[in-house]
């Protein structure tokens, strides 16, 4: 699985690269979805890889504090980019005359720096909170990765403002930039509504097809850890929540963009047409 998701991420962004006609925003959000995914699984599947490989089941204290810090950065990183995505959806459909001068490059550019500079704020501060915790001795967290949830649940000191910091932070970046989604979609479907043609209709709906499947696995997975560490004491329940949004969706948001977007699957086949001959 994970060499499927870095295989398929990285062809999406080789791809991208490589094709002038997909040097658009729409495309350059995406390779920068794509290299987030690639980044996201990075961070825990090959700790697991060489648990299982070794019969080992530990990590350090500090390896599992950077573990966190770096699983924060990239889903909140992958968080930012989907609200871009919607964004650029937004202006694409609804205000088609005024696309070029809005969506200029530098604004991508600038959004996706604001986006990683937050992420990366955002994971520190959890990080540097975590450190003035104490522990019991033997800790063990029943998880295949270091998880923020649970390393607050095997301290020992008053988490109440850790609670609260994670609870303010998931409504600032977490409800915020979803309220943004479906606001966006809202005036999105209202527009497509309007087009006479069936055509334009389905043209439109299966542009933003693909963008609102991998929106639903992220939030949904995503919020659905949240709920279950909080609802349920089952580690086995949040393991499996876990897996979703750190192994599943990255690995088929490649197949979702590919095969639903005949531009892309004309690259990846041009992309895989000038690589075979060196194979």
């Amino acid at each position: 699985m994970y060499l499927v998701t870095v295989l398929g991420n990285l062809l999406i962004v080789l791809a991208i690269i490589s094709d002038s006609h997909l040097h658009t925003p729409m495309y350059f959000f995406l390779s920068n979805l794509s290299f987030v995914d690639i980044c996201f699984t990075t961070t825990t599947i090959p700790k697991i890889l060489v648990n299982i490989q070794t019969q080992r089941k530990h990590i350090s204290y500090p390896g599992c504090l950077t573990q966190i810090c770096f699983v924060l950065t990239f889903a909140g990183l992958e968080n930012g980019i989907l609200t871009m995505m919607a964004y650029d959806r937004f202006v694409a459909i609804c205000h088609p005359l005024r696309y070029n001068v809005i969506m200029t490059p530098k604004l991508c550019g600038l959004m996706v720096l604001l986006s990683f500079l937050i992420s990366v704020l955002d994971a520190l501060l959890h990080t540097l909170m975590a450190l003035r915790l104490s522990f019991c001795t033997d800790l063990e967290i029943p998880h295949f990765f270091c998880e923020l949830a649970h390393l607050l649940k095997l301290a020992c000191s008053d988490i109440f403002l850790n609670n609260v910091f994670v609870y303010v932070v998931t409504s600032l970046l977490g409800v915020v930039p979803l309220t943004g989604i479906i606001f966006s979609y809202f005036r999105i479907v209202s527009s497509i509504l309007k087009i006479p043609s069936a055509d334009g209709k389905y043209k439109a709906f299966s542009i933003c097809g693909s963008h609102l499947i991998v929106v639903s696995l992220f939030y949904g997975t995503g919020f659905g850890v949240y709920l279950t560490s909080t609802a349920t004491h089952s580690s086995r329940k949040s393991a499996v929540v876990s897996v979703m949004y750190t192994v599943v969706t990255p690995m088929v948001n490649p197949f979702i963009y590919s095969l639903r977007n005949k531009d892309m699957t004309g690259a990846l086949r041009k992309l895989i047409s000038r690589i075979s001959p060196f194979c």
